[in-house]
């Protein structure tokens, strides 16, 4: 409480604007949800939009507010998606209820994406620049790698698993659960969009809460002059492990929701082209602003789904709108209403 006390008033306003605005949204979408205003296309991208959502928010708060380039963060994706999978799977029959078995396994994806975060961060994180952004390239793409080439299980012998080939040996009536290059199928759909609403708030409070706490003002710090920072006492790789770790988990249970929506999942779904995808996010949203990433992470999910009808010109005027839509945003009349709106001088 003390923390919202000493708020800028401005930044108050955009936390606080930004939750209302969120849940504006939702409650606008269930009605027409409810009165069958909304198509059935529509229905099925909102879900797949909040997980988007999280995955923009979270990569914000390490390449805009901690100043560092990450490529890799559909591995953290992929991670949460086939642990929290394979945990939803597992928990069948002993939990029932698909609310609470899906909060378990996003429980278990974020855990799993958060532990592989902290295990990659301990060597890369002493990195910077362009030497960080090719080693979490390289994280992602051996991760789908790794998905690729993994059997695991389940019998009533308990869990198997092998690399490379199916060698896990399922006594009869067993299930295979991860099947390397298939991945994982017949999945049942128990993600729905009020989780994936509760998933982006849970999201936004802890990413706010982490920047305008002392370790929000650490990441800035760092981010603007690293050895300034450890002049005065910031340990930098600490704080950076910090944020890897939280983004990281925070994908993870991005990546369990997205996974739960579909009835098959394969580890081709998360390559480099769903990192650079959410890397537009943050860019186009803005470096460090959350409501921007929240906004292009839904816009730019259903732009490409509107223009389908333009067939062989879709990804031409995709590409014209994404450049519109950035020389707009730079430009100084966009400059001084967003600086309006923060509370700032206009230029």
């Amino acid at each position: 409480m003390k923390r919202l006390i000493n708020l800028k008033r401005s930044e108050y306003r955009l936390m606080w604007g930004t939750y209302a605005a969120v849940t504006l949204a939702f409650l606008v979408l269930q009605a027409m949800i409810a009165t069958r205003s909304l198509s059935a296309s529509m229905r099925g991208m909102l879900v797949p939009i909040c997980a988007y959502m999280v995955m923009a928010v979270s990569l914000n708060l390490v390449v805009g507010v901690l100043g560092e380039l990450s490529l890799g963060h559909a591995g953290f994706m992929s991670v949460g998606a086939f642990f929290g999978v394979a945990c939803a799977i597992i928990l069948q029959k002993a939990v029932p209820a698909a609310p609470v078995r899906l909060a378990l396994a996003m429980g278990a994806g974020a855990t799993a994406a958060g532990l592989a975060g902290f295990l990659i961060g301990i060597p890369v994180l002493r990195l910077r620049g362009d030497y960080l952004a090719i080693v979490t390239l390289a994280f992602g793409e051996i991760i789908k790698s790794v998905f690729n080439n993994f059997y695991l299980g389940m019998d009533k012998a308990g869990l198997h698993f092998s690399m490379l080939s199916d060698t896990t040996g399922l006594l009869k009536g067993g299930r295979m659960i991860i099947n390397g290059p298939m991945g994982i199928g017949g999945i049942r759909k128990i993600a729905t969009f009020g989780a994936g609403f509760a998933l982006v708030m849970i999201a936004l409070a802890v990413v706010f809460n982490l920047v305008h706490s002392r370790y929000g003002r650490a990441f800035m710090a760092i981010r603007d002059d690293r050895i300034a920072a450890e002049s005065v006492g910031i340990d930098a790789t600490k704080y950076k492990m910090i944020a890897f770790v939280v983004s990281a988990a925070l994908a993870g249970a991005a990546g369990c929701l997205f996974a739960l929506n579909y009835s098959t999942i394969v580890a081709n779904k998360f390559d480099f082209n769903t990192s650079i995808l959410v890397l537009v996010f943050v860019v186009l949203g803005g470096q460090g602003n959350i409501p921007g990433s929240l906004i292009a992470a839904a816009a730019l999910t259903v732009l490409p789904e509107k223009l389908r009808s333009f067939a062989d010109y879709r990804m031409l005027l995709y590409a014209v709108l994404l450049i519109a839509i950035m020389l707009g945003k730079n430009s100084a009349g966009a400059r001084n209403f967003f600086a309006r709106f923060r509370g700032g001088k206009e230029e």
